[in-house]
């Protein structure tokens, strides 16, 4: 995700940019409070202390389709029947070639094809560099500036989420036509300096056939997600439709090393944001640039995206608190969720997520939720940030999360800020149970 934050209505804009409904009709046609500085813990988004206990679930038993191996089957759609292969894998082998199969060989294919680690250090700046080195009525000519950055976005983002519609541009408050071009819209997690590369080693898949069962007893993941949420007879946390059941627990999705297909209902966020989930960047009154929905509902409980940003070490992330309060940056978010601290209340945080390049804006009536969540990640204290939303989301409404917490958590204090900062200005969310300020 990213941006700051606004307030929606529509009307024209100068310098030949969209307005909110021009741009609604193109994409319908085409914390707990400050840590040692002002940084966001897992209560921004959750609450860092462990959920009541919750009724059992009563959904129904889901049913999901199975593939089948036939070998009528599969000869009917094209492939190779079972006795014609093993002709095949017997020339190949007399003629010294190894043969492997997905079932048998798929953690070392899935190890060799890993995702490739994305290091801090290179996170692209060329094109923001040489945009930047441009006069402003260059990049404001033909509203270049927004069609570069509208584009840069749409690159970003085509791999790990395809189908999602276009991600548009609006300012209808002033002049600035884009956000600061060192703005970098992206779902990729950036590893900083003593952070650990992911732990593709100890990951561990299930040996599903097809979309896995969330009522199986066998099914490794369906096992995973139950050791910290017990959804009853659906052992997933997501329903049939994908939507996340409830909010405030670890996600634990299929992963590379799994046997499941890729339309495994437990494969959501991986798959990245969905067609009929439209969102724009707007600029607002207050509080700079925000993200907002764009012309369609968008339904409780739905995946928006990835709190994206860099992976930095406890100290290295104190270093940079204490520089961004000045100037009032708020992105830095500690991964220090109930479940990391379990049977252990002294344990010290060992990283937290500067986005930097990207953020949400504070509500104290929200409508966002952040949840922890892991894919292809066997280290328990570097989940990914998932942004879902708490409660429909009326179009052209402003998303955010509480950077407050909740009501009932208290950690996450251990010394007193220095209230003079920038960070600590009064809170501007229009929310009518608004506190007056974003951090205890």
């Amino acid at each position: 995700m990213a941006g700051e934050p606004a307030q929606v209505q529509e009307s024209t804009v100068r310098s030949g940019r969209q307005t909110r409904s021009q741009a609604a009709s193109d994409a319908s046609s085409s914390a707990s409070g400050p840590r040692r500085s002002a940084r966001l813990t897992s209560s921004s988004a959750s609450s860092s202390v462990e959920p009541p206990e919750r009724p059992a679930s009563r959904s129904r038993r889901y049913q999901p389709y199975i593939r089948t191996h036939s070998d009528e089957v599969v000869a009917a759609q094209g492939g190779i029947a079972r006795r014609q292969a093993n002709s095949f894998l017997q020339a190949f082998a007399s003629a010294g070639f190894e043969a492997i199969s997905w079932q048998k060989d798929r953690r070392r294919i899935a190890r060799e094809f890993a995702p490739v680690t994305q290091l801090a250090k290179d996170i692209p700046h060329d094109l923001h560099d040489r945009m930047n080195s441009l006069p402003l009525a260059a990049r404001q000519a033909g509203n270049m500036q927004v069609l570069v950055f509208e584009a840069e976005i749409r690159a970003n983002t085509a791999a790990d989420e395809p189908d999602a519609p276009p991600v548009y541009i609006v300012n209808d408050v002033d002049d600035e036509p884009t956000p600061p071009l060192e703005f970098y819209y992206s779902n990729l997690m950036w590893h900083g300096e003593g952070v650990p590369k992911p732990d593709h080693e100890n990951l561990q898949g299930c040996d599903c056939v097809g979309p896995c069962d969330p009522t199986s007893r066998t099914c490794a993941c369906v096992k995973r997600q139950r050791k910290y949420w017990d959804g009853g007879s659906n052992g997933f946390i997501y329903d049939r439709k994908g939507k996340l059941r409830e909010h405030e627990y670890p996600i634990f999705e299929c992963n590379m090393n799994c046997g499941c297909s890729e339309d495994c209902p437990n494969r959501v966020i991986q798959n990245g944001r969905q067609s009929d989930v439209f969102i724009a960047i707007c600029k607002t009154a207050n509080k700079g640039w925000g993200v907002f929905a764009g012309h369609k509902k968008i339904p409780a409980n739905t995946y928006i995206g990835i709190y994206a940003g860099e992976y930095l070490t406890d100290s290295e992330g104190e270093i940079r608190g204490t520089h961004y309060n000045k100037f009032g940056r708020t992105y830095l978010f500690d991964l220090d969720f109930w479940f990391l601290n379990e049977g252990d209340r002294e344990r010290k945080v060992k990283y937290c997520i500067d986005a930097y390049h990207a953020g949400n804006n504070h509500s104290c009536d929200p409508n966002c939720v952040i949840n922890a969540c892991y894919i292809n990640e066997a280290n328990m204290d570097k989940p990914l940030l998932a942004i879902f939303t708490c409660r429909d989301v009326e179009p052209f409404e402003e998303l955010c999360f509480s950077y407050f917490g909740q009501p009932d958590d208290d950690t996450g204090i251990d010394t007193k800020p220095d209230k003079d900062d920038a960070v600590y200005v009064t809170c501007q969310c229009g929310a009518p149970n608004c506190r007056g300020t974003m951090w205890k």
